[in-house]
């Protein structure tokens, strides 16, 4: 079966758009690649690609478009959300105004985070991110049309996997860097700042949205 590949490149141009761009997942893996490296921030990406195709995969099934349905739903998931990047927000906030001396002291007397908890961490701050639903709602709204057949379905959620693959790892490597980690030494209360503004902006916009 021959594919249309200029709609296949226009799909794939829209999820690149969306999930490149600047948004809470993009900023907390550049945060913590430059903050604690680059095992860390990888392992925080690899929990939202897992959010990532969770969502992928109910937009593909028709679940997504369901859930759009019930405002009750979206509402609900619109508030975990808000409260949990306005947590963020404060946790950044609070990293912001501490200074170079004291943040030396806490992160040695600090315990450890595993790999799983920043995997967690990365999936839920994906889970409840309405607009990673509606991001995937929008892409295959946009790749499948009364024609599509299963394959088209498989072709858009394989291409989609590895830009997502590429796109949250691609930070934590490139945020994880010598110059990078340099950089984010000397402007550290900048970038938290900038992270707390973030976080709190799209809490604020979600609690607030109308459903």
């Amino acid at each position: 079966m021959a594919f249309d590949l200029h709609h296949l490149l226009l799909v794939f141009t829209a999820y690149i758009v969306g999930a490149a761009s600047p948004g809470p997942s993009n900023m907390r893996i550049m945060g913590v690649a430059m903050h604690q490296g680059r095992k860390p921030a990888l392992m925080l990406a690899a929990g939202v690609i897992s959010g990532s195709f969770f969502w992928g995969s109910m937009a593909a099934t028709g679940v997504s478009a369901v859930l759009a349905e019930f405002a009750q739903a979206l509402v609900a998931l619109k508030i975990i959300g808000g409260l949990y990047l306005i947590f963020l927000a404060v946790k950044a906030g609070r990293s912001a105004l501490v200074s170079d001396e004291r943040l030396k002291k806490e992160l040695a007397a600090a315990s450890v985070v595993s790999g799983f908890d920043l995997y967690r961490r990365g999936l839920l701050m994906h889970l409840t991110n309405p607009k990673a639903l509606l991001g995937w709602v929008a892409t295959m709204t946009l790749g499948l049309g009364p024609q599509a057949t299963s394959e088209t379905v498989v072709i858009i959620l394989a291409g989609c996997a590895v830009l997502s693959v590429t796109i949250f790892c691609g930070y934590a490597i490139v945020f994880s860097t010598a110059p990078m980690v340099r950089g984010y030494r000397r402007a550290r209360r900048w970038i938290e700042g900038t992270l707390a503004f973030v976080f709190g902006a799209a809490g604020i916009k979600l609690l607030f949205a109308r459903a």
